[in-house]
């Protein structure tokens, strides 16, 4: 499925389709209160106070609850002698009984609309929509497009909101405080990437920077662990300490996990130069049989 204003965008840089069918949706400008209201409570606050954190997580929030998945597990908590009565409408959608006492709270997929009835439990509404969630982040992707496609400048990186340049961006582009402009973060003598939320990064005043997504900080990596694992093979390995709950044993158990750190291919080409070592990717072409013909 594809959001059709983003198909058009990319019409323009010369993919071609074939629809073969789809929904319909009403165009309106529904958030612009929400957002110009909750961004302007934002920018009143530094990122250190609660309320810039507040407002940016509930602006966060908006297409990811419009996409949450309908379907939801539904709890139930009955008396251990009614279950006899109830048991021919429920055993087909229970998922996990759990004794509590002299009670079973029942996990289920999804109610029967007996058991609705027997249990007065009403109709539930869950607020989604796929096709808004779908508009805001497909608009946001066709903005992000403007910087992955454009000959004024090398782009080395980028990610849902941010592009790794060779130069600076035009004035009318950039701003600290307008919605929907970039902000200039840093300027840096020296960048590593690696992989998609894996990078090395040093500032022009010397401020080190590094991501690696699902690693924890406190692991520390050097600028010699990025630069060897531009060699094609190269991996490093370290050790982190994680915290893994287990809600129904009501417990919490602290683990050594070993995390392997290598580029990956999943999403690009890799390039390298005649000593192997990593200088550039490229996107992969798929042809109208849908081969990768240049893995």
């Amino acid at each position: 499925m594809l959001f059709s204003a983003e198909m058009d965008n990319a019409v323009k840089l010369g993919y071609k389709f074939e629809i073969l069918w789809g929904y319909t949706f009403k165009k309106e400008y529904i958030f612009t209160n929400f957002v110009d209201s909750l961004y302007n409570l934002r920018v009143q606050y530094p990122k250190s106070h609660p309320l810039n954190l507040i407002a940016k997580l509930l602006l966060n929030s908006l297409s990811g609850r419009f996409g949450m998945e309908d379907s939801f597990k539904d709890i139930t908590v009955i008396d251990s002698k009614n279950f006899s009565e109830l048991e021919e409408f429920m055993m087909d959608s229970v998922k996990k009984i759990t004794p509590l006492g002299d009670k079973l709270l029942i996990e289920q997929r999804e109610k029967g609309k007996d058991v609705d009835t027997f249990l007065d439990s009403g109709t539930e509404t869950h607020n989604v929509s796929i096709g808004i969630a779908s508009a805001i982040t497909a608009y946001a992707r066709i903005y992000m497009s403007h910087f992955k496609n454009n000959p004024n400048f090398i782009l080395y990186y980028s990610d849902t909101d941010s592009a790794y340049l060779d130069r600076p961006l035009p004035d009318y582009m950039v701003s600290n405080t307008e919605l929907g402009k970039m902000k200039l973060e840093y300027v840096l003598n020296k960048a590593i990437f690696l992989s998609p939320k894996m990078y090395y990064l040093e500032t022009e005043s010397g401020k080190i920077i590094y991501k690696v997504k699902g690693f924890k900080h406190e692991v520390e990596l050097t600028e010699n662990d990025f630069e060897n694992l531009l060699f094609k093979e190269s991996f490093l390995e370290k050790v982190q300490t994680k915290w893994f709950k287990n809600l129904t044993d009501a417990n919490i158990s602290i683990k050594d996990q070993l995390y392997t750190l290598q580029v990956t291919s999943s999403k690009r080409k890799l390039i390298y130069d005649e000593n192997n070592k990593l200088v550039k990717t490229v996107p992969y072409v798929i042809n109208e049989n849908k081969d990768v013909i240049n893995k």
